[in-house]
């Protein structure tokens, strides 16, 4: 898989805290890649996405 960009991030403000995005916390999210301010704030994310669409999976079958 490539590595992630900066320059690729889609937003640059951080959805969590509002803070700026930094190269260390990018994440791709339904084919974008999607910035954080820090690890923290991506983890959380991405958790919190594996946990919803686990969630509608569930619920479509």
């Amino acid at each position: 898989m490539t590595a992630l960009r900066l320059e690729d991030c889609i937003n640059k403000i951080c959805p969590w805290s509002g803070n700026a995005v930094g190269p260390d916390s990018l994440t791709r999210y339904k084919g974008q890649v999607v910035g954080f301010c820090n690890t923290g704030c991506r983890d959380k994310f991405e958790k919190a996405v594996t946990h919803f669409e686990a969630h509608l999976a569930k619920a479509a079958s």
